[in-house]
């Protein structure tokens, strides 16, 4: 698709600050500016990102894996756009010199249970065009010595990079005017005249301003449905808040690479795994506890009317209705550092609870609809001069520059269509 350059220029000069304004300083938010100022060169881009600096929240909180696509459903956005991303990262690391690293994973069973399960997923991974070989107990420790199980995956394209500083080259290379500090406190958008933002400055009372776009791209994260329900559209999903709890394992050496179970296909989360990161420490973990606020990374940390939107939301109780058990295997985890110890020795039976180091945790905005649903593929949803990503869990930041594509497609559409007008 050809845009007219000149003309959103000339325009955007008349009437507006910018041509897209971009609410979210994620990766996925990044991704999107430096996708448009790479389609359409003169496009105005700007940021608004209510932190000090970018990726503060999921994509600096994360295990930093390149996920290779070997979960999703094959035709899902997650598959197709985590198979291509996963390549483009590493493509996109190694020019830059950013820390990354691929040395592949092990997805183990530990019980009889799992192996149909496993079997599937080795199919499915084929289907999504990823090289899998199915290794049997004895061969297990070829790559992990100290893991053991019934049977396992190799994975040999998985990896990890440092997430964080892909973010910051994608602000640096986007060319946009990225405003940190900026608080979304209300948004009008109206006919012909495009959408208007006013901004609360971090720390100082009374300050702050507007921001007029011509399009508006929420990739608020944490916050994309209050922003979608700012703007006047109904983004059909509530972001209901789940933590993950993280330790780092005080002898690192007991593991290689990546070493995960076999997720339970009825819940979005992978369960409690080991991932050695490129400054060679060992992340074990997450859990999946509901949190008390939307950046609720501890269980101290409570918003009351965030958690009121949670409870009065139709969905999280049928949430809790139908995983119960799973969630209460969760929340004993995230209490008993014994029963989190217990999940771990599973796969690394020589693993020690005075082995587990508190890390940082992390919270997983994850949307979900009124029957209870958990929004599984990533979410992305259009509005009168607006484009909302209102569902981009793990694998967004693996995906994150196919995804930056897909949302400036859509926004330059839009654009275009506003030019044309004119």
């Amino acid at each position: 698709m050809h845009y007219r350059t000149r003309e959103v220029v000339r325009v955007t000069a008349e009437r507006y600050d910018c041509d897209v304004l971009v609410i979210g300083g994620g990766i996925v938010g990044l991704s999107t500016a430096y996708a448009i100022t790479r389609a359409v060169p003169g496009a105005r881009v700007t940021v608004l990102e209510k932190e000090r600096r970018p990726a503060a929240h999921q994509t600096g909180r994360n295990s930093g894996v390149i996920h290779s696509g070997i979960y999703y459903r094959p035709g899902t956005l997650k598959a197709r756009y985590a198979t291509q991303g996963a390549a483009e990262m590493v493509t996109f690391c190694a020019a830059r010199g950013i820390p990354h690293a691929v040395p592949g994973k092990l997805i183990v069973a530990t019980g009889r249970a799992e192996l149909p399960r496993l079997h599937a997923l080795a199919q499915r991974g084929r289907e999504n065009g990823i090289e899998v070989r199915e290794l049997g107990p004895s061969q297990i420790g070829t790559y992990e010595p100290e893991v053991t199980g019934l049977a396992a995956l190799r994975v040999a394209a998985t990896g990890v990079c440092d997430f964080t500083a892909v973010a910051r080259r994608l602000a640096a290379e986007s060319g946009a005017d990225i405003r940190y500090g900026a608080r979304v406190a209300r948004v009008s958008r109206r006919p012909g005249l495009g959408v208007a933002v006013r901004v609360e400055r971090a720390g100082r009372a009374g300050a702050g301003g507007v921001v007029r776009g011509r399009v508006l791209v929420n990739c608020a994260g944490l916050h994309s449905d209050r922003i979608a329900r700012l703007t006047g559209d109904d983004p059909g999903t509530q972001i209901v808040p789940f933590r993950g709890e993280y330790y780092e394992l005080a002898r690192p050496g007991l593991v290689r690479g990546l070493v995960y179970p076999v997720p339970d296909p009825d819940f979005p989360f992978l369960g409690v795994h080991l991932t050695r990161g490129v400054d060679g420490s060992v992340h074990v973990g997450p859990n999946a506890v509901p949190a008390l606020a939307r950046e609720g990374y501890g269980w101290s940390t409570v918003s009351p009317a965030e958690l009121a939107g949670t409870l009065t939301w139709p969905g999280s109780w049928r949430i809790a209705a139908r995983h119960w058990r799973y969630g209460a295997g969760e929340l004993r985890r995230s209490v008993s550092k014994r029963a989190f110890t217990e999940a771990v020795r599973r796969l690394l039976p020589a693993v020690r609870e005075d082995d587990l180091v508190p890390a940082p945790a992390g919270v997983r905005a994850q949307a979900v609809l009124r029957d209870g649903t958990l929004a599984d593929d990533f979410l992305i949803r259009e509005g009168p001069a607006t484009v909302h990503v209102l569902n981009a869990p793990s694998p967004a930041a693996t995906a994150s520059l196919p995804i930056g594509r897909e949302v400036a497609r859509r926004a330059l559409t839009m654009l275009e269509a506003i030019g044309g007008e004119r």
